[in-house]
Parts: structure tokens; sequence; C-alpha cells
């Protein structure tokens, strides 16, 4: 069977996947924050609210990750792509690429001109990914969490 993957608009019967698929990766690698808490457990008010975005990739029909884009709280920038999580039995199926691709072309749709992402050099994968797709490396200090010792940028316009 061939498997059909789309990419959807986030809705409220994806939340519970939303949490558990981006708890189920930090604790694989890291240690949960509160921050984390706060915002898998409230993406509405979090995210969606504040003029953010989630994605959700479904593979024959069935939640196979998901990814946010958090509208950005710094001047610089215009989001952060964010609590992107492939859960485990859908990875090496280029899922996590089409999300981000997905989500840096909702950026573009609205405007944004640069959008960033914070993240650990140890997910080799991941920053190859993301180097992939065209961020650069930023020499700065200011992470959103305290697992994080990569922040990167890119420019959607």
């Amino acid at each position: 069977m061939s498997e059909i993957i789309e990419i959807v608009n986030f809705e409220s019967t994806y939340k519970e996947a939303f949490r558990d698929y981006n708890v189920a990766w930090i604790k694989a690698y890291f240690k949960m924050e509160d921050k984390d808490v706060e915002v898998l457990n409230n993406p509405e008010k979090y995210i969606l609210d504040k003029g953010g975005f989630i994605l959700v990739a479904l593979c024959n029909k069935k939640v196979a990750g998901v990814c946010a884009l958090i509208k950005a709280t710094e001047e610089k920038y215009d989001f952060e792509l964010s609590k992107m999580a492939v859960a485990s039995e859908f990875r090496g199926k280029g899922i996590g690429k089409k999300l981000a691709e997905a989500i840096i072309d909702k950026a573009r749709s609205e405007q944004a001109k640069i959008i960033f992402l914070d993240s650990n050099t140890c997910l080799k994968e991941a920053i190859n990914l993301y180097k992939k797709l065209g961020f650069k490396e930023v020499k700065e200090q200011n992470y959103s969490y305290e697992r994080t010792n990569i922040k990167m940028e890119l420019e959607v316009v």
C-alpha cells in the first residue's frame, strides 16, 4: 500500500498528538521544561491565539507528525519554527522535511521576512535538515530553552 502524506492545519482533535509526540521526543533526548508543559498543554493560548500556526502531517489519515510556527517576541524575527516532532513509527519517510517546508511556506504566506529555530547540535539529523532547507547558524546565546545550544535563521522572502 502506498503511503499518502498530507499536511493539514491544526484542529482540536490533533491536540493530544501534538502534546504526546513532542513530550516523547523531548523526553527521549532531554528533559521537559516548564515552558514545554505550558505550550504543549495549551497550544491554543500559547501559539494559535498569539498569531501562530500548527501544521499536522497525516500518513494515510493517521497523525504522523506536528510542527508549530510561533509568533516571535524578538524584534528581529517574525516567527519561530518550533515543536516539530514525528512519531517514531513514521520516521525516515521524509515527513519532517515535508512539515518544515510547509511551515516555511506558511511563514511566507504571512509575509514573514526571517524565521528562526532553537535546537541542539547533538540532533545531527535535524541540524542537517535545517541546513538543507537554508537555515544558517546565528552566533547568539539567547535561547528559548535550557536544552538549546544553537540558533538558526532563515530569510523566507
